[in-house]
Order: structure tokens, then C-alpha cells, then sequence
């Protein structure tokens, strides 16, 4: 274990709360004591009441034959907490739009984790030097004009 984190004390007095060490981290442990990581915590969007992990949306998206990989990140919403914005990356060759997409997940996703803004990406994510998603670069630019909203564009329907 480690003492905290170097030059940054008050990250290290967030992290160590009562003696127990928060990673930011979500899981569950099985009957057998067999912990299994599902998601982190910064990764829970709160939408309308419900929390919506962004791993299990990914997962789903990233299911559809023409998606390569996916982000969902929590945007601003003009009624309360967060709207939900889905980043998805095209297979090569592939043809993906938006409403396609949005019909995709409304077909296989429950109803409150059906995202309002889809955008359809370059050919890669941003990735962080781990090669993971860089989602603190995705959730700083926010939604751009390349976003679908799909309670008001053609076809989308309003909840």
C-alpha cells in the first residue's frame, strides 16, 4: 500500500476516509469472496433519478455489429442532473448513423439508459497513455455539434 499520492495531499486526505483507502472503484464480491470490478465510480451517470453505469451501456453498444468501441459520458441537462452522451466509432467500412444507432438502443437497453445525444466519431476515441479511453478529454469538450440530439431531431422521439 502506499503512503498516498506524491506532492498532492489533498487527493491523499479524499482517497484514505475513515482508515479505509476509496479508489474510486465500484464492485461487489460473489458467496465465494471473489471481488469483481463492474465500473468507477466517476463513471455512474445520474440521470433523471436513476443511476446508469457507462461500462454496461458500452457493453451494449458495443455489441452492435457495426460499432468498434464506444464512450458514454454524463453531459449537463437542462431539467436536472445529467443527460446522457453516447461517442461511438464506426467499424472500417462500416455504416453507422446516429438514428440507426438510437433505434439499436432502444431495442436492447432500458428506457432510462437510452442515451439523448449520440455522436458518431473519427476512426479511434482519445486514449489516455494506458491506451484506455480518455474520458476526461471527452467529458472537458462536452457536447459538440456533431452530437444528435434525439428528442429533437428528425426521428427522435421526445420522453
Amino acid at each position: 500500500m502506499s503512503l498516498g499520492y506524491h506532492a498532492r495531499p489533498g487527493e491523499t486526505r479524499t482517497a484514505w476516509r475513515n482508515l479505509w483507502f476509496h479508489s474510486g472503484d465500484a464492485g461487489y464480491p460473489d458467496e465465494d469472496g471473489w471481488l469483481y470490478f463492474v465500473d468507477r465510480i466517476k463513471d455512474v451517470i445520474r440521470r433523471r433519478g436513476e443511476n446508469i453505469s457507462a461500462f454496461k451501456l458500452e457493453s451494449v453498444v458495443n455489441d452492435h455489429p457495426a460499432v468498434r468501441e464506444s464512450a458514454a459520458i454524463a453531459v449537463r441537462s437542462e431539467l436536472t442532473e445529467d443527460d446522457v452522451l453516447l461517442i461511438a466509432v464506426a467499424e472500417p467500412g462500416a455504416a453507422l448513423d446516429a438514428a440507426g444507432l438510437l433505434a439499436y438502443c432502444r431495442e436492447h437497453l432500458p428506457k432510462y439508459m437510452v442515451p439523448r445525444y449520440l455522436e458518431i466519431a473519427g476512426d479511434r476515441l482519445p486514449r489516455t497513455p494506458t491506451e484506455k479511453v480518455a474520458k476526461a478529454e471527452l467529458r472537458k469538450r462536452g457536447l459538440t455539434a456533431a452530437a444528435w440530439d434525439a428528442e429533437t431531431a428528425d426521428g427522435g422521439v421526445a420522453r
